[in-house]
């Protein structure tokens, strides 16, 4: 262990890697937090030592190394690194003699585009750990439509919504958190346009075209907002909860725009063409991943102008 690592934090996903050594009960735990990638190796139950790696930086694409002798006097000498973008794996020895691997044959080693972008000076991921409250806020808003949708129906899961939004507005007010910033402020606003489109139609159809219109008015905004305004009266203050320090606000309206009017006509596209279950799943499942994905364009088009204000 290179020095006591700091504590965990707010962990994102942990992996449990246990193995035997002659007989003897071994396990490596990793666990992934805003702060950092975190490691423990057990010997029979028992912390044995620990690594640790920051999130972002030259040293956060270095494989962990956990050493710690075993009852007969050997040494066990354990490596810990990323097998792909998603998961880790172990390979252990003792006295340089393989005893165990997790993987067999896969090498261990951070992934080349991760490392890249660890090593970008423009990356902060220290955003995340800041925001993680409007994040966090912004998922359970969505899983909460979903569910009562389920349970009941789309106007109904659009009123529970919007009611949980506006008593998390007022509650804001009386907190020093940050509840509602960024993303979640806007899922706050479209379940009060999603229940004040129920209100007024009583009908699933207006329900499913919150996206729609919102994304079309919201897409009309930014676009107005980068091409007239360099980004400086909506785009900037989201730039703020993105984990870039480089970012162009101008751009970022411009591509977050254009966004939006994609994710419009899909959404419209899906609307019409399926039933209201796979909508649904689409609305709260299919669109975020594919958002987060194209947003990673938009986030690339950004930067590629440089921070202008």
């Amino acid at each position: 262990m290179t020095g006591a690592p700091p504590a965990v934090g707010a962990r994102l996903w942990t992996y449990r890697r246990p193995f035997l050594v002659d007989g003897l009960p071994a396990e490596v735990v990793v666990r992934s937090a805003f702060n950092g990638l975190h490691s423990e190796l057990r010997l029979d139950g028992r912390t044995a030592d620990r690594d640790w790696t920051p999130a972002a930086g030259q040293a956060a694409t270095r494989n962990h190394r956990l050493r710690a002798p075993l009852p007969d006097g050997r040494g066990l000498d354990v490596e810990m690194g990323y097998v792909n973008w998603l998961t880790v794996g172990i390979a252990a020895r003792v006295e340089g003699r393989p005893v165990h691997e997790s993987h067999p044959g896969r090498r261990l080693a951070y992934p080349a585009s991760a490392a890249r972008m660890a090593r970008d000076p423009g990356y902060d991921p220290d955003v995340y750990r800041r925001n993680r409250a409007p994040i966090i806020v912004d998922v359970l808003l969505g899983l909460l439509f979903y569910v009562v949708a389920k349970l009941t129906d789309l106007p109904t899961a659009a009123i529970v919504g919007a009611a949980v939004g506006f008593g998390l507005l007022v509650v804001q007010r009386f907190v020093k958190m940050d509840l509602i910033g960024g993303l979640a402020l806007f899922g706050v606003v479209m379940l009060l346009l999603s229940a004040a489109l129920a209100i007024l139609f009583q009908d699933d159809w207006a329900v499913k075209m919150r996206s729609t219109i919102l994304g079309s008015l919201s897409a009309a905004l930014f676009l107005g907002d980068g091409l007239f305004f360099r980004g400086r009266l909506l785009a900037g203050r989201l730039a703020r909860y993105l984990p870039y320090t480089d970012i162009d606000p101008g751009r970022l309206g411009i591509g977050l725009g254009l966004l939006g009017l994609l994710m419009a006509g899909l959404n419209y596209g899906v609307a019409t063409a399926f039933s209201t279950d796979v909508w649904l799943f689409y609305s709260t499942f299919g669109d975020f991943f594919l958002v987060m994905l194209l947003t990673l364009l938009v986030f690339k088009y950004a930067r590629s102008g440089g921070a202008t204000a």
